[in-house]
């Protein structure tokens, strides 16, 4: 879904595709890749922290930190798949999320059902990065 016309057409698949991009860094474990998906000033808020991460640096951090406790992600999918672009350069896009992660010793990882909000800004230099990431479990 998006707003408005061809404009807002292009911009909707340039999202889409950086939306792939950045699942499939993460499905892959590719945390430079992953990590350069998003602006250095993107918030994130996940079901498992207490508080909201306030920027890349501090996701980059916990993510070290679940690295250490043996947490590595194995696969992910997404569906359902939604984008809205809400202005000029912003687009909102939702959908669900699959993701099987190991975490300390279980090499077959557990699945985990989310839905997720993801707010991406287009940069000057035209990329499309993600500058929020809203998680919650399906219910």
């Amino acid at each position: 879904m998006s707003a408005g016309g061809g404009r807002s057409a292009g911009a909707e698949a340039a999202v889409r595709a950086a939306a792939a991009g950045l699942v499939a860094a993460f499905a892959a474990h590719d945390t430079g890749r992953y990590f350069a998906a998003f602006a250095e000033d993107a918030t994130f808020v996940f079901p498992t922290q207490p508080g909201i991460l306030a920027d890349r640096a501090a996701y980059e951090t916990a993510w070290r930190a679940w690295e250490a406790d043996g947490f590595r992600v194995l696969d992910c999918r997404t569906d359902d798949t939604e984008v809205r672009v809400v202005a000029e350069g912003l687009a909102v896009l939702t959908h669900r999320v699959r993701t099987r992660l190991a975490v300390k010793d279980d090499a077959d990882g557990e699945e985990l059902r989310e839905r997720e909000t993801v707010v991406f800004r287009r940069s000057p230099d035209g990329r499309w990065l993600v500058v929020h990431e809203h998680l919650s479990p399906e219910p």
